[in-house]
């Protein structure tokens, strides 16, 4: 073996990507002390994202000052890469640790989102990578998109900025002040989700209960999304109300599209065209990937399935370890999956068998790699 490429999801709750690589590289070079091990961290969009990015291809991170979800002072950051491509994690400005006890969707904002994306363009970036993930937020984008200078009004000619309960109250949507240098930026959002702007699979129904709405506020918010969508569609001309995705992040995603010009792509994908993966498996030997669970939701486009459906391509075998193997995964291998192993040696509870994750990957990879060194009879 003479280059191996390690790029993994993290195992929610138990190990990060940068730690599934690192097991990973270790068990390679215990066997293979020769072997080029590229490690590659994965970044979903959500807390995390911008030091994932910043590592594996590397750049700076800067420090800014933004509201918070309540519209306080904060210090927040984003990261510049090579190239002068910005990347923004929504978490570090609208993220749901950052309302501490006090979650309430109808009244957090996104304001600081924008914030950073426009302190961003004011540093000159011509690209922005905005990830969802996280958010405490269910104002379909609308704070963000007022730090660019988007402008709301009421029916009575009152410019407001959006919340969650005030979206039944926009009348118009005034595009005149948007600052001009954002329309030379390309800004892709990462979004890994599929659900639509409103509706019972929405951004109310299905998220802010997470953020702290109860069943009236869920209604109240859904009902404010339903009427953003339609202002949007009779005034920009733009139908947001069923896009995939658009329902991510309090329908952030529905607003990226509208307010910024954005298009929302998997958040594997913009990894892979980032780090030119394409070109860095033209030589590889192998791939190893991974995920807490693999099982039929992996193939909407999960990592592992990101990583195996360009591998293929290349004609490089993928390694896919994971905690657990789930239900009709057949597809998978169809999609450049060359085999599975589960990091679990027996069968245990979650929150038993996470206490031993790192133990057990270790252990899987020591077999795995114990295997590739089998020589062939002759």
């Amino acid at each position: 073996m003479k280059k191996i490429i390690c790029i993994p999801d993290s195992f929610k709750g138990t190990l990060s990507s940068a730690q599934v690589c690192n097991i990973m590289e270790k068990s390679i070079h215990h066997h293979f002390p020769s072997c080029e091990v590229v490690k590659i961290e994965v970044a979903d969009g959500g807390e995390g994202s911008v030091d994932a990015f910043l590592a594996a291809v590397g750049g700076e991170k800067i420090n800014v000052t933004v509201n918070n979800p309540y519209f306080e002072p904060m210090e927040s950051f984003f990261g510049v890469l090579e190239g002068n491509v910005a990347v923004i994690e929504m978490a570090a400005a609208a993220g749901l640790p950052l309302v501490s006890d006090r979650p309430n969707p109808m009244e957090t904002t996104t304001y600081g989102v924008g914030e950073l994306m426009l302190a961003a363009v004011n540093r000159g970036c011509k690209k922005i990578i905005v990830g969802l993930g996280g958010s405490s937020t269910n104002d379909g984008g609308c704070g963000a998109a007022c730090a660019m200078g988007v402008r709301f009004y009421d029916n009575q000619g009152n410019a407001f900025v959006p919340t969650g309960k005030s979206l039944i109250d926009i009348f118009r949507i005034d595009l005149s002040s948007v600052n001009a240098n954002f329309y030379d930026v390309e800004i892709i959002t990462m979004c890994d989700i599929d659900n639509p702007m409103y509706g019972l699979n929405g951004a109310a129904h299905i998220f802010s209960p997470q953020k702290g709405a109860d069943a009236e506020m869920v209604l109240t918010l859904d009902v404010g999304l339903r009427h953003l969508a339609s202002v949007i569609k009779d005034q920009l001309g733009l139908d947001v109300s069923t896009i995939s995705g658009g329902g991510a992040a309090g329908a952030m995603g529905a607003g990226m599209v509208a307010f910024f010009n954005s298009r929302l792509q998997m958040g594997i994908e913009t990894i892979l065209d980032l780090v030119d993966f394409d070109r860095l498996i033209e030589d590889a030997d192998l791939i190893f990937t991974g995920e807490g669970k693999i099982d039929s939701q992996s193939l909407q486009g999960k990592v592992p399935i990101g990583v195996a459906r360009r591998s293929k391509k290349a004609n490089v075998d993928v390694i896919a370890v994971v905690g657990t193997i789930g239900q009709d995964i057949d597809a998978v291998y169809d999609m450049g999956i060359t085999a599975i192993f589960s990091i679990n040696p027996e069968p245990l509870p979650y929150e038993i068998a996470k206490l031993k994750s790192k133990e057990n990957l270790a252990l899987t990879m020591e077999n795995i790699v114990r295997m590739l060194k089998i020589k062939p009879q002759q």
